[in-house]
């Protein structure tokens, strides 16, 4: 049948989605979220119940025979009061596996926020708009449509110019990822060129990122949501929310890494499990937080405001919190074989800092992601890493 001349609409439904762990109705469509329902009721902040709702990993997927693809949505955009706002998220189409096509839409809610310390916000409300993808390769091909990784995105409805139908299974393995808003994509250009995502690819797993702007805290439901699971592979990524939002001492931190690391291995007792810690960062290296915007000479920046002689006290930096997290795996690593360590500085040290500098001293660029992706697919996924298949 000649499929030109006419359009199949779709509702999106939440077996057509990857990388998620719920879906809620809404008046709209269909609202990925990245944590389930009854541990969203125990958010105590709004950072994070922002942060869970942005599909950072999440994607659709359907195979097809269509050269056009429009998918319908009301993203919800968030801007910080006095700064200009961002530029429209990406969603990025990759046909087989390689990126295809890109789109963005325009409109749709806004968020203000306006304290950074509190995250109190404004919500404006504005139109759905649409994401439209042309002129795709002919013949039958497996889609996926990767949704903006900071903005909101309730799914309304897909248009297409030739039937689809549900994606095979692919028989990937599932990583399962929770790491602090540099696992979130901060600063990435687009969802696909988020570090995780580009380790995934590398790796030829499928990811589902737990990934949270600022709110990498150790959260007991975080730890019990990702119990609850399926995953064949698993990481925690730990220290920069510790350290820059200043919630803790090390005699709770040492304790809390335990219990969070015993929550996991309730749900999965035998599966490589890796403990990340930070990235370098050097204005926490050895600086205790909280963490602070500097705005000197109208950029946003970021600087720690401790007290570096507090260490003694119990006061957090990154080289505790790696230290520590080196002594609680290869305490735990005696009797669970399946459980290891990376140091950050390992996919991001001196010289890539050197090379790509973080533009705001906390968060990399986009060259600065790709760098960390490709350190941590070859350390995970490569031949020896604990993530490798028996074959590499």
């Amino acid at each position: 049948m000649n499929t030109e001349h006419y359009t199949i609409t779709t509702p999106v439904t939440a077996d057509m989605l990857r990388g998620h762990l719920d879906v809620e109705a809404t008046a709209h469509g269909l609202l990925p979220h990245r944590l389930p329902a009854w541990a969203r009721r125990q958010i105590p902040d709004n950072q994070l119940a922002v942060a869970e709702a942005q599909p950072s990993g999440v994607r659709l997927v359907f195979r097809t025979r269509a050269t056009t693809i429009e998918l319908d949505t009301l993203p919800t955009k968030r801007v910080y009061r006095g700064f200009p706002a961002p530029a429209d998220g990406v969603y990025d189409l990759l046909v087989d596996g390689r990126l295809a096509a890109q789109a963005t839409v325009a409109g749709g809610n806004m968020r203000m926020i306006t304290d950074m310390f509190t995250q109190s916000s404004e919500l404006s409300e504005g139109p759905a708009g649409t994401a439209r993808f042309t002129d795709l390769p002919a013949g039958d091909k497996d889609v996926e449509i990767w949704l903006p990784h900071t903005e909101i995105t309730e799914l309304i409805a897909l248009r297409t110019d030739a039937p689809i139908e549900p994606a095979s299974d692919s028989g990937r393995r599932v990583w399962l990822h929770h790491g602090s808003s540099i696992s979130h994509g901060s600063n990435a250009a687009h969802p696909t060129a988020i570090w995780p995502a580009l380790a995934a690819a590398r790796g030829g797993v499928g990811l589902v990122n737990m990934g949270f702007g600022g709110s990498a805290l150790l959260d007991p439901f975080t730890a019990r949501a990702m119990r609850d699971t399926p995953a064949d592979l698993i990481s925690v990524k730990v220290g920069i929310n510790v350290v820059n939002s200043d919630v803790m001492r090390l005699r709770a931190f040492t304790p809390a890494v335990h219990g969070f690391l015993d929550t996991i291995r309730e749900g999965h007792p035998t599966t490589p499990l890796l403990v990340v810690s930070s990235i370098l960062c050097p204005v926490q290296e050895d600086t205790p937080g909280p963490l602070a915007p500097d705005f000197d000479g109208g950029t946003l920046r970021f600087k720690a405001t401790g007290d570096p002689a507090e260490r003694a006290a119990g006061r957090l930096t990154l080289n505790v919190i790696r230290h520590e997290l080196a002594r609680i795996v290869e305490q735990r690593a005696a009797e669970d074989p399946n459980l290891h360590y990376l140091d950050g500085r390992d996919l991001y040290g001196e010289k890539d800092y050197a090379e790509f500098p973080l533009p705001d001293e906390v968060h990399p660029d986009h060259a600065g992601h790709r760098r960390i992706g490709e350190n941590f697919a070859r350390l995970a996924f490569g031949g020896g890493g604990p993530f490798a298949t028996k074959t590499s």
